[in-house]
């Protein structure tokens, strides 16, 4: 997820939430199961449907099954690179930043009688959350009585350390090799691209489906197109101001599917501003914290449209960085 210009209204609309929370929970004790009080979010969530000790959420669906029939649907051998480029001028959110350099030309200087020499980079940035970008479930929770909730229960203060989190780190996901479905919404519209604040709806959900004669199945990526990644390198301005995408009823009709992970060409999957103007991201709330349904954001899906790809063998190995909220990468569609 990328703030972008939205910290005002988030502090605002996150502000509301916490204090209507303090009043409502403040004599409930978290971890009494006997108990099933309304939380910011709704009832609360957990144990998980995978265990009250998961940590790996959606991926738990991909099973040897499932990637045995996902790599049934490759028929040519085609590869589609779904990620952008990480790059100098990229859209970037708020102050994070992304720099890569080379230090020293050559960075090793000759060496033996081969006089081989060498060239290493470095990269810093907040690594997990520019560019294409992997939400893990140590991204997002939810402030409940003054504790901080993760995915299945978790406690920030229990689990959150400067240095990496000692639970829900990347590090649990494992790999997504498994069926992606495309549902090109901005093909539906017959539109350019869709326009910032749009919400997608459960119903354009279903006409891509039937349009495309497919049907999400249990362990799926779904991949929803909206245009809005045109503007990438184009128009950053507009590109971060706001963005069409997932309305809370759509992002249910997903996770009623048990899906695994849901990506866009968008840097937060879902519309913004936000429908309801008195939440903040709420659908990051449904899918990751309430669900442990993963977020890929920030894809380049416009290859897989103008082919007509709408159903394929998908492939994303999220980078094992131990504690980490999120992940860079390159995922690809194989049909």
């Amino acid at each position: 997820m990328n703030s972008f210009r939205t910290t005002g209204w988030w502090n605002a609309a996150l502000g509301v939430a916490v204090g209507a929370a303090l009043v409502s929970l403040s004599s409930w004790a978290i971890g009494d199961s006997k108990k099933t009080p309304e939380t910011p979010i709704g009832e609360r969530w957990w144990p998980s449907e995978f265990g009250a000790d998961d940590q790996r959420g959606a991926t738990n669906r991909i099973t040897p099954q499932k990637v045995i029939q996902s790599s049934q649907l490759i028929k040519e051998g085609r590869i589609f690179q779904l990620g952008r480029l990480y790059e100098h001028g990229m859209p970037i959110p708020g102050k994070r930043h992304f720099s890569l350099t080379i230090p020293g030309l050559p960075t090793g200087l000759p060496t033996g009688k081969n006089q081989i020499v060498s060239n290493d980079e470095l990269v810093s940035g907040e690594i997990g959350q520019v560019g294409t970008q992997f939400d893990g479930l140590g991204h997002v929770g939810v402030r409940v009585a003054g504790e901080d909730i993760f995915y299945n229960g978790n406690k920030l203060s229990e689990f959150g350390d400067p240095y990496g989190l000692k639970k829900l780190g990347v590090e649990n996901v494992g790999v997504f090799f498994t069926r992606g479905v495309l549902l090109d919404v901005c093909g539906l519209r017959k539109a350019d691209r869709l326009p910032n604040g749009y919400v997608i709806s459960p119903d354009e959900l279903q006409a891509c489906l039937e349009k495309q004669k497919l049907e999400i199945r249990v362990g799926d990526v779904v991949l929803i197109r909206t245009g809005h990644g045109k503007l990438w390198m184009k128009d950053n301005t507009v590109y971060g101001e706001g963005e069409p995408g997932l309305g809370l009823a759509a992002a249910k009709f997903l996770t009623d599917r048990k899906v695994s992970m849901i990506g866009a060409d968008t840097w937060a999957i879902e519309a913004v501003p936000h429908e309801d103007k008195e939440t903040a991201f709420p659908v990051h709330q449904w899918n990751l914290t309430r669900n442990g349904v993963y977020h890929l954001e920030n894809l380049d899906l416009e290859t897989l449209a103008a082919e007509g790809v709408h159903e394929f063998c998908f492939v994303f190995s999220p980078l094992r960085l131990k504690g980490a909220t999120g992940s860079p990468g390159n995922p690809i569609a194989i049909r």
